[in-house]
């Protein structure tokens, strides 16, 4: 016999339309019922779960669409009337949440890569190596979640488990900032979340490691072994028994201009002639819109920069634009890739394996600390947008020790 209309429920606490068949009742919607057993609009049930019935407009495409939004949390009809109306006024505010199945993490990161790898001059390639590396431990920690379950927890246990291997709290932050782009972008350009679940999240403290003193005599050291016979067939040989680097000149004047203008290397193999100002005697890097930050600086001439940029215009190509042409450029004109080659080959015949490209960033910025040139300064010329503050953590140290070394010379005992 079917059952009349308005019949309770008790399982639930609420009164629906009544169905007679049973397993069409379970897989239905069936609308809620006030406490008079009038229907209230847009609130319906389906296997005890709450549903609130909305209109939602597409905001890229105008289209309008009836979606029933499932009200978690909701136990009783009263409950759920009370969240229907929570969402009505996020409607209106523009801020209702994200009504669709949203991607897995470990897919959507990989749409995240993908698309930065096609758009040109917007990441570069060793950026997105270092984002790559990091995306790959969070989908390790996440893979399967979707982009909208994710919490604070989540990210706190990723945080927990990476210091409990001995990650540095350095490495840490990045990987954070890594995560929170790709977030952002699931943000802001594809909408699938409403809001950053790195909010709040404040970075791990991290003491900048003070950087030792490269020395003047270090420099020269490895770009006078550039010049001796001990390489062949790739290798380093017995000192006499090969021959020099085959570009040792354009490896030392790459090593010695960096050393004198505070360049990063992938900035610096990107210079051109007219990056060399001569009139206002600047060195301009980021031209090309490149450099870290994107921004482009430019470098004041030192003595010495000015008369290294002297001595390599004197010895540069005539067919190219560039400070350091490609050798296999041919026909087309292009920059030289890298030095690596020639920077493993000559550490190792200097007795120097832990000397990077990036140590002559850090000599130029140790020497012009130590002459006494203020923090800010030196970080505009090197690139640092924080008015010297980083620069005075893990340099400051060397400006102290300069002046007691200059402290220890001191005497009291001059004849009269």
């Amino acid at each position: 016999m079917k059952a009349s209309a308005g019949r309770s429920n008790s399982q639930f606490g609420f009164h629906t339309e009544s169905v007679s068949n049973r397993e069409h009742r379970q897989r239905s919607y069936q609308k809620v019922f006030d406490e008079r057993k009038r229907p209230i609009r847009g609130l319906w049930v389906r296997n005890g779960r709450y549903y609130a019935q909305l209109v939602i407009l597409n905001e890229d495409t105008g289209e309008r669409k009836v979606r029933r939004v499932p009200l978690e949390g909701a136990t009783t009809p009263a409950q759920a009337r009370s969240k229907m109306e929570e969402l009505r006024v996020d409607r209106r505010k523009g801020q209702l949440p994200v009504l669709r199945r949203t991607p897995k993490f470990a897919d959507y990161a990989e749409q995240y890569l993908d698309y930065y790898r096609k758009v040109e001059d917007v990441k570069r390639t060793s950026t997105l190596e270092t984002e790559g590396y990091a995306i790959d431990r969070w989908k390790e920690h996440l893979g399967e979640m979707r982009l909208d379950r994710i919490n604070p927890a989540m990210i706190n246990g990723f945080i927990a488990k990476r210091k409990a291997a001995g990650v540095s709290a350095r490495t840490v932050n990045l990987e954070i900032t890594v995560f929170r782009n790709v977030m952002k972008r699931a943000l802001f350009d594809d909408k699938w979340i409403t809001r950053l679940p790195t909010d709040n999240l404040r970075p791990l403290k991290s003491k900048p490691r003070k950087r030792p003193l490269v020395t003047p005599s270090e420099m020269e050291k490895i770009c006078w072994a550039a010049f001796q016979p001990a390489f062949s067939e790739g290798k380093v040989v017995e000192s006499g028994k090969g021959k020099a680097l085959a570009n040792a000149q354009e490896f030392t004047d790459f090593i010695k201009l960096m050393s004198m203008s505070g360049g990063r290397a992938s900035e610096t193999l990107r210079l051109k002639k007219t990056d060399v100002d001569w009139l206002n005697r600047q060195l301009i890097f980021g031209s090309d819109g490149l450099t870290k930050n994107g921004k482009m600086r430019r470098v004041d001439f030192n003595p010495k920069l000015k008369a290294h940029l002297k001595d390599m215009f004197s010895r540069l190509a005539p067919d190219s634009e560039w400070l350091f042409p490609s050798p296999r450029r041919g026909d087309a004109d292009r920059p030289a890739k890298t030095f690596r080659e020639s920077l493993l080959l000559a550490r190792e015949a200097a007795a120097m394996p832990r000397f990077g490209f990036h140590d002559c960033r850090h000599h130029f910025i140790s020497m012009c600390v130590m002459a006494g040139i203020d923090y800010m300064t030196i970080a505009e010329w090197v690139g640092h947008q924080d008015g010297g503050i980083l620069i005075g953590k893990v340099y400051g140290h060397l400006a102290a020790d300069h002046k007691r070394r200059q402290a220890r010379k001191v005497r009291f005992d001059v004849a009269a």
